[in-house]
């Protein structure tokens, strides 16, 4: 077990006895004598340099807004008001709570109106200075934007020199953090101002410039699409950010030129069968995840991977077959360093701190992997103990880890035979209904869609989920304002009721509540309409269980049929309707709902002459079902109204059902042909 020495935190009891020995300090920023401030100010920066405690003291003291009246104070030298600047600089190099106190002293606006004086060695001092505060993440970036002449006059300052070059595009790429700030930046001429830095002699100016556009070409596409135009010194860009990408190239720049052509491709700028992204890009993202790098460049190559081939499939093709990318992942479960990395113990203790971050990397890039081939989620879930790695996963305490392991599993979900394999082995289902608890929204919502994977009728894990008293908890999501939930849980209940048994059914339209069914049947989003049709059409799938659905539940199921048919609903909003109709059309005794219903048939004979071959389909389905032959049994025929085939046969040749089969037995369409012939067989049987 090895010591850390940690030094004591500095207490308030023996502040009075430590400030004393900074007082004077502070006192000499208040001499009548200029030149006494200067020297003063001179012997404070050299007391400061690398000295955390003494920064603290001077600040507690009330150095800073001292500091600032002077630099802000015409009548101040510029040498004065330039030491000034650099000693706040150091100031703001200490703590947090250093920078907080700066912030608070009205720092930025201070600095910023410095800008506008003409000396260059007094510009950059503040800038410096700038820099410093702006790329700490408790300073709000929002400040950067609250004067609307900052940002051009900001650009006016790059020419001036390398110093202005390199600190103004690190204020930029910390600042830019919305696409608010993406259209500021952008409108006042980012890209034409920054281009040229890329191939400026110092190494730090570059590497800045190359951060701006990856911030700025994240999720942009009119950003994206400027750059795949724009030359640098002849050559396009997209060929600079190849040439960063070359492996003598320090790895941050790799990885940053990686990230910008990553998301160009993203944005739609760039082909994802481009070979800057198929050779290059995708080549040197997964050089990142080797475990000779650091962690951070471990976390940040395999997240960017996973984001770059996300939506496509060949692009994942290749990466898996790419370096042993599959095997070389398994490591980020294992090494929170490399071997080669370690050179302090400072290193290993960070990485044993953030190593849940690479197992968060893995995760994201085996989902990413696994999100459309069959084979390469067979490799994933043939890697070591893969499957006990996402289980655990899932009960992590870092909120990220279980939602990147959520999403793996969501991935290899979509595969039925890993439903049928893996998935059952390591009774997947239970650590993931312990996650559906009570989750925060972003992963129920990924939980609940492996959830409906977990529920096809093909799943071995459906009949234990069943019996884990699951309804009630998709009954609740089905009632949540996120769109996303309601979708995933009604979905889930559609699954649920494909060819279940009597039992099941009865029990999901108990929990769900007739109430809170026909609410969803109104939903303003069609995915969850579509849903709930879906799950009507499953409860009403076997005669008995239609008719006894419609005994109970008739009138407001047709109800709700008639107001979808009848409103501005989709294609195929209204084909699901109508099939739904055709089931209740199978049924015994729930058919006479819809014979006894004159409104209902003529709506029916509509969409039989609809300009859409599918919903002409579906409503030739309702009638073949309405005219079937076979007798449907004693006790409905002594029933009286239009029990028997024939009375119901008879009423919809008077209601002109014939000529319009007849019609469609000349259609164009063979399935629809088919079935009206098929149709017009039971008038001749």
């Amino acid at each position: 077990m090895m010591a850390c020495l940690l030094e004591a935190p500095l207490r308030i009891s023996v502040l009075s006895e430590v400030t004393a020995t900074s007082r004077h300090y502070v006192d000499r920023l208040f001499d009548p004598d200029p030149q006494n401030v200067l020297q003063g100010v001179i012997d404070m920066k050299n007391a400061v340099i690398g000295n955390n405690r003494q920064k603290a003291n001077l600040i507690v003291l009330g150095a800073v807004p001292r500091l600032l009246y002077l630099l802000q104070q015409s009548s101040s030298s510029l040498e004065l008001r330039t030491e000034c600047a650099v000693v706040l600089g150091s100031l703001a190099m200490g703590t947090e709570n250093n920078i907080k106190s700066l912030v608070d002293c009205h720092i930025i606006p201070a600095l910023l109106q410095g800008l506008l004086c003409s000396d260059l060695i007094f510009i950059e001092a503040c800038l410096r200075c700038l820099r410093t505060v702006f790329i700490s993440p408790v300073t709000p970036v929002q400040l950067l934007y609250t004067d609307p002449t900052v940002i051009p006059h900001l650009m006016s300052l790059l020419s001036r020199s390398q110093h202005t070059q390199e600190y103004i595009t690190q204020i930029f790429a910390h600042c830019c953090k919305t696409p608010e700030h993406q259209t500021v930046l952008f409108n006042h001429g980012a890209i034409q101002n920054i281009a040229p830095l890329l191939i400026s002699p110092s190494f730090k100016v570059r590497m800045q410039a190359l951060k701006c556009f990856s911030v700025l070409a994240y999720e942009n596409a009119q950003v994206s699409m400027t750059l795949v135009n724009v030359l640098v010194d002849g050559e396009q860009l997209s060929q600079v950010f190849v040439r960063m990408m070359q492996r003598d190239k320090p790895i941050e720049m790799q990885l940053t030129a990686a990230k910008c052509l990553t998301y160009m491709c993203r944005a739609g700028a760039i082909r994802t069968d481009d070979n800057c992204i198929v050779l290059k890009t995708l080549p040197c993202l997964v050089r990142m995840c080797s475990k000779e790098r650091l962690l951070e460049e471990r976390v940040e190559g395999a997240e960017t991977l996973a984001y770059l081939m996300e939506p496509d499939i060949e692009l994942q093709r290749i990466a898996s077959v790419t370096d042993h990318l599959v095997s070389m992942l398994a490591d980020y479960f294992k090494y929170p360093s490399s071997v080669s990395a370690i050179t302090d113990i400072k290193r290993l203790d960070h990485d044993l701190k953030h190593a849940h971050e690479l197992r968060q990397a893995a995760f994201k890039l085996y989902a990413s992997l696994g999100s459309n081939d069959e084979d390469i989620r067979k490799k994933i879930t043939e890697t070591e103990n893969m499957m006990d790695r996402i289980v655990s996963g899932l009960s992590e305490s870092s909120i990220k880890v279980r939602l990147a392991a959520v999403r793996c599993l969501h991935s290899l979900s979509r595969s039925v035979q890993q439903l049928r394999t893996s998935f059952h082995d390591h009774a997947v289902w239970k650590p993931l209904m312990k996650l559906l608890q009570n989750a925060p929204d972003e992963v129920l919502v990924m939980a609940s869609s492996t959830l409906c994977n977990l529920l096809l009728e093909f799943s071995p894990s459906k009949e234990p989920i069943l019996e884990s008293g699951v309804i009630e908890l998709l009954c609740s999501l089905t009632q949540s304002d996120s769109p996303a939930l309601r979708v995933n849980g009604i979905w889930a209940l559609m699954n649920m009721a494909f060819q279940a048994d009597q039992k099941v059914k009865v029990e999901i339209v108990r929990a769900l509540g007739t109430e809170q069914l026909f609410r969803l049947l109104s939903d303003p989003d069609t995915n969850v309409l579509m849903k709930t049709l879906g799950l009507l059409r499953n409860l009403l799938s076997t005669r008995p269980h239609i008719d006894q659905v419609m005994s109970s539940h008739g009138k407001q199921i047709m109800q709700a049929v008639t107001l979808i048919l009848e409103g501005e609903h989709s294609i195929e909003v209204k084909e699901q309707t109508l099939c739904i109709l055709a089931n209740i059309a199978d049924g015994n005794t729930a058919k006479e709902l819809i014979m006894t219903n004159d409104d209902m048939l003529q709506k029916i004979k509509y969409y039989m002459g609809h300009s859409n071959v599918k919903l002409q389909l579906a409503a030739t389905f309702c009638i073949s079902n309405l005219i079937w032959n076979e007798e449907d049994g004693e006790e409905l025929r002594t029933r009286g109204s239009c029990g028997g085939s024939q009375e119901r046969q008879d009423k919809l040749r008077d209601m002109g059902f014939v000529d319009i089969l007849h019609k469609l037995t000349q259609a164009s369409d063979p399935n629809l042909c088919d079935r009206a012939k098929t149709a017009m067989q039971q008038y001749l049987a």
